[in-house]
């Protein structure tokens, strides 16, 4: 129909005429109410962005002279994050003459990396830049992913 008794029709219903696929030939149009459209469009991306899981990449700073029992306390926090599906960035930060060994580090890392490979994996292997060593670590693909539900708890 021509475009002209289209708007006429809108008009006559109370409705908006709406352009929907410009470049196919003719243009086709519909009949509609624009702000209802613009409305439940709207809704459904906040449906769809309430949904998503955003990561954050948590980072655990380490010494290279961490106690045994700093170093489990951190390693626990880092399999809490993982689980709840974030990223952790473990960093050994040297200062002055720690800085002339590095194997010391290279050894806090590799041995997380080693203690948490049922629930992570790393993502890089450990690496110096400047004074620090750092790792990232990710959840396993097999591994689940976020808290479990009350249902799953119970049984």
């Amino acid at each position: 129909m021509p475009p002209p008794q289209a708007l006429m029709l809108a008009r006559q219903k109370g409705l908006d005429l709406v352009e929907i696929s410009p470049t196919a030939v003719p243009p086709v149009c519909r009949i509609m109410d624009y702000g209802k459209y613009q409305y439940q469009e709207q809704k459904r991306a906040r449906e769809a962005k309430r949904h998503q899981k955003v990561i954050e990449v948590k980072e655990i700073k380490f010494r290279p002279k961490v106690d045994e029992h700093d170093y489990q306390f951190k390693k626990n926090h880092i399999e809490r994050f993982i689980e709840d599906g974030d990223k952790v960035k473990a960093t050994i930060f040297f200062r002055g003459r720690e800085m002339a060994h590095p194997e010391i580090g290279h050894r806090i890392l590799m041995r997380l990396i080693t203690d948490l490979s049922e629930v992570a994996v790393a993502e890089t292997m450990p690496r110096q830049e400047g004074n620090q060593m750092h790792t990232i670590l990710t959840a396993k693909k097999g591994a689940p992913k976020g808290k479990p539900k009350a249902e799953e708890v119970k049984s």
